[in-house]
């Protein structure tokens, strides 16, 4: 079978940045399992992967645009400090989950002034262009439920 819309497709996969630092990689998380088609994965990869089957890899260099997206000044926020109150040992680059009225969000500290903590929600590589090898460890057709969600399931079940 080959990747087309609707595939649930596994990958081992590394993400790099330009220099060849790893900042991702299935050694360490397990494969990339997504729904192929419904914006879970940077759509550069996604452009790339559609026709593939299993055992194909696939290594390409993506622009900000076709992998996180440009970097979003008005992603960063100053907030109180008082509001840290129960994170023990605050440091600057630390990653922190943010609630806000449309849900959880992964968030980077940038800067502890006295009274002040500078947040960002812009992804730790947006505005920057990455390098991504991958390899199809498995295709499937997504099941009704699945393509109706947006989403894979692991283990048969619905977890969001």
């Amino acid at each position: 079978m080959k990747i087309e819309k609707n595939s649930v497709v596994e990958l081992d996969y590394q993400l790099m940045d330009v220099e060849g630092n790893v900042w991702e990689s299935s050694k360490e998380g397990g494969p990339w399992v997504y729904l192929h088609g419904h914006g879970e994965v940077m759509p550069g990869l996604e452009s790339q992967l559609t026709g593939k089957a299993i055992g194909q890899k696939i290594r390409v260099e993506l622009g900000p645009e076709e992998a996180y997206g440009p970097y979003e000044d008005d992603l960063k926020t100053e907030v109180p400090r008082e509001a840290f109150a129960d994170v023990d040992n605050l440091a600057e680059g630390m990653r922190l989950a943010a609630e806000s009225s449309d849900g959880v969000h992964a968030v980077m500290v940038r800067e502890i002034r006295d009274d002040i903590v500078i947040i960002d929600a812009n992804h730790p590589l947006a505005g920057k262009a990455v390098k991504v090898e991958v390899k199809v460890l498995s295709v499937r057709a997504g099941t009704d439920e699945e393509i109706a969600h947006g989403h894979v399931h692991q283990h048969g079940t619905c977890e969001s």
